[in-house]
């Protein structure tokens, strides 16, 4: 990784690291709780999720713009495109103004990283194994359970399933279209600008750096993929 974005940014993965062992202590107390229940746990965890991604940006002097604004309610999944590991910490950033609940569908192979492994684990973040069909259907109970015991839950998610370095928005995997229609959620499209990766390749800058984030509104998702389209198209012509 540290190949990837160059020397001059030790510093930065320096203090990233450092953190996030910081805030995995925090998560384990929460998710190692003894007496805890289901949900004051995922608002405890969400609101760490929360304050982490708030400290990063500020060190990296980055500021989040926002058009539109999120509902009130709850219950809802978010789909949102994929650029950078700054998205989930600019989402985070615009989820804690309005205190929201909720937990982030994360591939397995990212619990299993020796790097980011455990902060995902004990954050609160559901892992999904899309090559193994018990697993997935595990995936899919779990799922279940928690919204029926969390009333206040949201999911977080990238449709496309993984960064993607091209213009605009790629093909979406079909899970979020299932787990909505599964669950009975709404879904919110969210498209974060800019290349992202670059961003973070060149932060912490001198003078704030700003990224712009568009939420639209509900789409249906039997055409998620459809709707999205015509909602990050509609950005271009704003």
């Amino acid at each position: 990784m540290l190949k990837n974005f160059g020397l001059k940014n030790i510093g930065k993965f320096i203090f990233m690291v450092k953190l996030g062992l910081k805030y995995i202590h925090i998560f384990k107390k929460t998710f190692f709780h003894p007496f805890i229940t289901l949900k004051p746990a995922y608002e405890e965890l969400s609101k760490e999720r929360q304050n982490y991604s708030k400290e990063v940006l500020n060190f990296l002097n980055l500021e989040v713009k926002v058009h539109g604004s999120l509902p009130d309610e709850n219950r809802i999944l978010y789909a949102i495109n994929h650029r950078s590991l700054l998205d989930i910490m600019v989402m985070e950033s615009i989820f804690s103004k309005k205190n929201k609940n909720g937990s982030w569908i994360a591939k397995q192979e990212l619990f299993e990283s020796a790097i980011y492994g455990k902060f995902f684990e004990y954050s609160g973040c559901i892992s999904v194994d899309l090559d193994n069909k018990r697993g997935f259907l595990s995936f899919f109970k779990n799922i279940k359970k928690t919204f029926k015991k969390v009333d206040n839950m949201n999911l977080y998610m990238f449709p496309e399933g993984e960064r993607f370095k091209g213009e605009g928005i790629t093909c979406f995997q079909s899970g979020a279209s299932k787990i909505a229609q599964a669950n009975k959620l709404k879904i919110i499209p969210i498209y974060i600008t800019g290349k992202n990766e670059k961003i973070f390749e060149n932060a912490p800058y001198k003078e704030k750096m700003i990224i712009s984030v568009h939420i639209g509104e509900f789409v249906q998702s039997q055409t998620l993929e459809e709707e999205y389209t015509k909602f990050y198209k509609s950005i271009g012509s704003k």
